[in-house]
């Protein structure tokens, strides 16, 4: 397998697939999660909205995944709180309470907590909003540390026997009877591949290699949606997220981010340019701003904003009207076989199904060219993740003891970048000064030297991402 792409669908479906058995080759052009992989909001959860739009499917897919990659990944992915107020004149409280209801008995929970009701006057999560709000419900889901599953995805692909590439860019890909003959433009310059089944798996950029690369004339599968994200300084002290109901009936979150932050989002527009040279426009800040503002007693201001990220959801095109109420779901597509080399387009899907569409993606590789091996990935861990779901703590205490002459909080955040990995990039490292070269936030050359070596970093960007 060729697969193009080195998103989350691409490592996703790389991952599965070496790990049955097939020998896989990932190309991706520029860095891994490079693209939309690394411009969400971050979130592992089923969709509460979807459930408006009759998406029961999706949403009972997304939540029966959440505590799945939770346990695969528990470094980079835990499980968050969200406060959702009720606003008079909006949806009617039984209704808020009926789809939480339905949400929380879709999914098949264990480990996440059930919903509450919160009395906003009296609870801790009321002080930071104005006090018209008088009901709240909070309810689970998860954060996940996107860039770094794409990277740990990628990978365990390789530990399982697979080549990824990155920097390497496909240029085109052409039938030579059952084989694709590739041409790549890579650091070392051009060299060939063949591969008995080429996979589509460019996000915003999968009708592109249709046209450019495969020479299919004026493919049209995706809507390519913008979204756009604002982090300011930290709003309030609490840990639990919120999920504010918009006047145009799309949600708008504030989620603690990175200790010292809150991440707010996400805008939902039609995009036509290219998906590299999405920003952010003043209008999508300052939409952000006004629905935030409308829920804390102190206004959010542009003064506020430290940082500001845009991406490109490539949305499979169905011909809704409105960008809110396009699918979110996945459609995979073949096309070719029977002695001719087949092709396998992957058009949409999010963060929380990747593992499900890789799975499924998989398994329609089996049916054309061979099958090879089982299911494995709903039980297999990501590298670093092989510890118990709520066993982090327990991880950084152990991780400290094993460490005594270094920084807790640097311990603590290389155990929430690689996990069980941790011990591997430190080695026998009793001090700072083993480190190597200081850099500035506690990245030291050492860890450098992990991410060139095991994650595909080629230069200071890469560094920094990761």
């Amino acid at each position: 397998l060729l697969v193009i792409g080195g998103g989350v669908n691409g490592t996703g479906i790389a991952r599965d697939a070496a790990g049955r058995g097939y020998s896989v080759m990932l190309c991706e052009m520029n860095d891994l999660a490079s693209g939309t992989s690394s411009a969400a909001t971050k979130l592992v959860h089923g969709g509460l909205r979807y459930l408006e739009y009759y998406e029961f499917r999706l949403v009972h897919e997304a939540l029966a995944e959440r505590e799945v990659l939770w346990a695969a990944a528990p470094h980079i992915i835990w499980p968050m709180r969200f406060v959702l107020p009720h606003v008079k004149g909006m949806r009617p409280a039984w209704f808020l309470r009926l789809g939480l209801f339905i949400y929380d008995s879709l999914g098949g929970r264990k480990l996440l907590p059930a919903t509450k009701t919160l009395d906003l006057r009296t609870a801790a999560v009321g002080k930071p909003l104005k006090k018209q709000f008088g009901t709240a419900f909070e309810y689970s889901d998860g954060w996940v540390n996107d860039a770094r599953l794409v990277a740990l995805n990628a990978r365990d692909a390789a530990d399982r026997g697979a080549v990824v590439r990155t920097r390497s860019k496909v240029i085109s890909a052409r039938r030579e009877g059952a084989l694709w003959r590739v041409e790549i433009e890579g650091r070392n310059g051009r060299e060939s591949a063949t591969a008995r089944m080429l996979v589509n798996a460019a996000g915003p950029w999968v009708d592109t290699v249709m046209t450019r690369a495969l020479g299919e004339g004026g493919a049209h599968n995706v809507r390519l949606v913008k979204g756009s994200h604002i982090v300011t300084r930290k709003l309030y002290e609490h840990d639990r997220c919120y999920f504010f109901q918009n006047a145009d009936g799309r949600p708008v979150f504030a989620i603690p981010y990175e200790n010292d932050f809150t991440l707010i989002g996400t805008t939902d527009l039609d995009y036509a340019g290219d998906p590299a040279e999405v920003k952010i426009s003043d209008e999508e800040t300052e939409y952000l701003l006004k629905a935030v503002s409308e829920y804390f007693e102190t206004p959010v201001t542009e003064a506020d904003i430290v940082w500001a990220y845009s991406g490109v959801r490539p949305l499979f095109d169905d011909g809704a009207s409105a960008s809110k109420e396009a699918t979110r779901d996945y459609v995979l597509k073949i096309e070719g076989g029977d002695g001719t080399a087949p092709l396998l387009n992957v058009f949409g899907g999010k963060l929380t199904t990747y593992r499900r569409l890789a799975q499924k993606a998989v398994d329609m590789i089996g049916e054309t060219i061979g099958a090879k091996g089982a299911h494995w990935t709903k039980t297999g861990t990501l590298p670093g993740g092989d510890f118990p779901p709520e066993g982090f703590e327990a991880l950084v205490a152990e991780l400290g003891r094993a460490y005594p002459g270094l920084d807790g909080k640097l311990i603590r955040r290389l155990a929430r970048a690689y996990g069980t990995k941790t011990r591997a990039l430190l080695g026998g490292a009793k001090s700072a000064t083993d480190l190597g070269e200081a850099f500035g936030a506690g990245l030291t050359a050492r860890e450098v030297d992990y991410l060139m070596a095991e994650e595909w970093a080629l230069n200071a960007e890469d560094v920094l991402w990761r």
